[in-house]
């Protein structure tokens, strides 16, 4: 049955004039009367009975007419769910982050702000490592991810530079250098003889290696006392006082017990960056959309948007 006869016979019917249900449907009478004719001779059956002033609805009509209106609007409401997710505006992205990123406020805001303004769009959210990250991306598992780590080019994965943010130390509350810093920043320096707590480099070998050359700029090599696979389990071992560690300084929001936060001397140039890992090609519009989103607010931010 073509949904065209539907749609006329349920104007009409609606209507009761087959004139006035011609000139909503801005078509002319005789095509109109045409088509409803079809559709009786399809299914065998008289729908309307005409008089002098409309056409009044048989008792066949009006049992096709609740289906009739429930097909039609199926169909629209599947059609506007297709052209809806073709645009971006419907459907479903995940979103992966590495352990440190979320506790930077950005990425919580930009993540309302693309909800906020996608709100038939589900998203879910995964938390992993750098590689694991980059290698769900690439498999199609992931739509984007937040990573502090850099990604070699090519490969299908692109990463787009988001935001900068300084690095501070993570030490034992009761550490000596806690009361000798009391509200001034510490020298890169004065840890050259700390036992240090850093992630694996395998989960985050940007921060990683950044941290290695900033010590190093400053005349020591550290020493690694202990390793955590997320920078999480890293501050618990810190406040363990098993050693120190440099972390994002947005983890210091954390307010930890056991941990006393402290920032670097400027001199020390060491930031953790936040980049925006996703697919060099997308299909999915809603991909397209968050990825343009999260750009967009970090270019904001970069101009002192709120």
């Amino acid at each position: 049955m073509d949904l065209r006869h539907l749609r006329y016979f349920v104007t009409v019917a609606e209507e009761g004039h087959i004139t006035r249900a011609a000139e909503r449907l801005g078509i002319q009478q005789p095509p109109l009367s045409q088509q409803i004719r079809a559709l009786e001779t399809e299914l065998g059956v008289q729908l309307f009975r005409r008089k002098p002033r409309g056409v009044e609805l048989t008792d066949a009509a009006r049992a096709l007419l609740g289906d009739a209106r429930r097909i039609l609007g199926d169909v629209d409401g599947a059609l506007a769910k297709v052209r809806r997710t073709a645009r971006g505006e419907q459907g479903r992205i995940v979103v992966g982050f590495t352990s440190s990123a979320p506790f930077h406020p950005f990425v919580p805001k930009v993540l309302r702000v693309f909800r906020d303004g996608h709100p038939r769009v589900s998203m879910v959210l995964e938390e992993g490592g750098t590689a694991d990250l980059v290698a769900a991306l690439r498999e199609e598992r992931l739509d984007a991810a937040f990573i502090r780590s850099p990604v070699p080019d090519g490969e299908g994965v692109a990463v787009h530079a988001l935001l900068r943010e300084p690095m501070c130390a993570a030490l034992p509350a009761g550490h000596a250098l806690v009361r000798r810093t009391r509200g001034r920043t510490l020298r890169l320096a004065d840890l050259a003889l700390e036992a240090f707590v850093l992630y694996r480099r395998v989960s985050g070998p940007g921060l990683y290696d950044a941290i290695f050359r900033a010590c190093h700029d400053a005349g020591f090599v550290p020493r690694i006392e202990q390793e955590a696979p997320r920078i999480v389990a890293t501050l618990n071992l810190v406040a363990s006082g098993l050693g120190v560690s440099i972390v994002p300084r947005s983890l210091s929001a954390m307010r930890l017990p056991g941990i006393a936060f402290r920032p670097l001397a400027r001199a020390t140039h060491l930031t953790a960056p936040i980049g925006l890992a996703c697919r060099t090609v997308d299909h999915s519009a809603a991909a397209r959309n968050f990825v343009s989103v999260v750009r967009r607010k970090a270019r904001e931010e970069g101009r002192g948007g709120s």
